[in-house]
């Protein structure tokens, strides 16, 4: 198994795991962000029919939002307990997911060019080496294929609203979710996908307001941002 993957997190995943379908606990923010990023995606891949691969699912959020607009979803995570959790609400809800415990290259060594979109969501800035999962998510897309990266931007104001305000403030996550040190700049990110051989298609920001409580997705990458980029 590849090496790529830091115990610390996904120790810390595993012992929030039994909230990630609580949609007022720890993983508010996902559930709340989840209908603007599933609209995102499903208006430039065209969702229904489609083989699509999250990396990264978690407790399943996105990946079975993504079943029930109508694509054959492929779910990977290497912490086992939030799929087990992500399972058992499949059990609830009666939508399908093929969820499995493995990691992102060895599916590319497995499966690859087989998915017509592949979404890693809120994954890079949890990962020791964001170049490997990348070229690892364009090894697992068909040639023109759809990928997208969301994450956090590394400057100040992502620092003072992503982890000081988030976390510590407003107490939007638990403490010690983000290390600052792997936010990843739009510029970096962008360098990393075409090294990978991807073209970069968007970048689109996501925001939230403290007094409204909305998240909005504009042309602010500030702090959030999702990245598309297509398979050459």
């Amino acid at each position: 198994m590849t090496k790529n993957v830091d115990p610390v997190e996904i120790a810390k995943f595993s012992e929030l795991a039994h909230q990630w379908w609580n949609a007022s606990g720890d993983f508010k923010p996902l559930h709340d962000i989840n209908p603007l990023r599933l609209d995102y995606i499903d208006a430039r891949v065209g969702l229904k029919g489609k083989a699509v691969l999250d990396v990264g699912c978690g407790g399943g959020i996105l990946a079975e939002s993504m079943a029930v607009r109508g694509a054959t979803v492929t779910g990977i995570d290497l912490a086992e307990k939030p799929l087990l959790v992500a399972r058992l609400h499949l059990v609830e809800t009666g939508n399908h997911v093929d969820y499995r415990n493995t990691a992102v290259e060895d599916l590319a060594c497995e499966m690859p060019q087989h998915f017509d979109a592949v979404t890693c969501m809120e994954l890079l800035e949890h990962v020791p080496d964001p170049a490997s999962t990348i070229q690892a998510c364009a090894t697992l897309a068909k040639p023109g294929g759809d990928i997208f990266f969301s994450t956090i931007n590394r400057n100040l104001k992502a620092y003072l609203f992503a982890v000081v305000g988030a976390e510590y403030v407003l107490r939007m996550l638990p403490r010690g979710t983000h290390d600052y040190a792997k936010f990843i700049k739009p510029s970096e990110l962008s360098a990393l996908c075409r090294r990978a051989g991807l073209e970069l298609r968007d970048v689109t920001g996501m925001t939230y307001n403290p007094l409204t409580k909305i998240y909005a997705l504009g042309q602010d990458a500030s702090v959030n941002y999702i990245l598309h980029c297509v398979k050459a």
